[in-house]
């Protein structure tokens, strides 16, 4: 990925690392948000589990994921140290911890509320909960540090 990413700079002009890395945030949300989406619907419409426990599910499965499509691919976070490693994890999951709240709160605004559909609530609460992240995620959770 790392040649990818290199040889994209140096053949296009205007293709920069901040361009990269939100591309990869970009690519990677979308499988995030597939994943969450997916689940969440199995979970709630073809299984007919509450909406909050297929939430709730539903975030765990797509957390994990975004974890690791993060630290190794759209912002590269190197972790030299235990500590740095114990750091970075629980501000990721802390982060997204805040993030689910708002996205549960939403969740039953939109349905209990609203009473729109419960997969299209998950559509559009999930483009909230998307910028979110990448802002925690981008100034407050993975920092660029580069292997000595």
């Amino acid at each position: 990925m790392e040649k990818l990413k290199e040889w994209l700079i140096q053949k296009i002009p205007w293709y920069t690392e901040k361009i990269h890395s939100i591309l990869m945030y970009l690519v990677m949300g979308v499988f995030t948000t597939l994943i969450n989406i997916v689940a969440f619907w199995l979970l709630a419409s073809f299984f007919e589990w509450d909406y909050r426990i297929a939430n709730t599910i539903a975030w765990i499965v797509s957390v994990l994921f975004a974890y690791v499509t993060n630290k190794k691919y759209v912002f590269e976070s190197y972790t030299p140290t235990w500590r740095d490693k114990l750091a970075e994890v629980s501000s990721f999951f802390g982060f997204r911890f805040i993030t689910f709240l708002i996205d549960m709160a939403f969740m039953v605004l939109f349905i209990d509320v609203f009473m729109l559909n419960e997969t299209w609530a998950k559509i559009w609460v999930n483009i909230i909960v998307l910028v979110l992240n990448y802002v925690f995620s981008k100034w407050l959770i993975f920092k660029i540090r580069k292997p000595n």
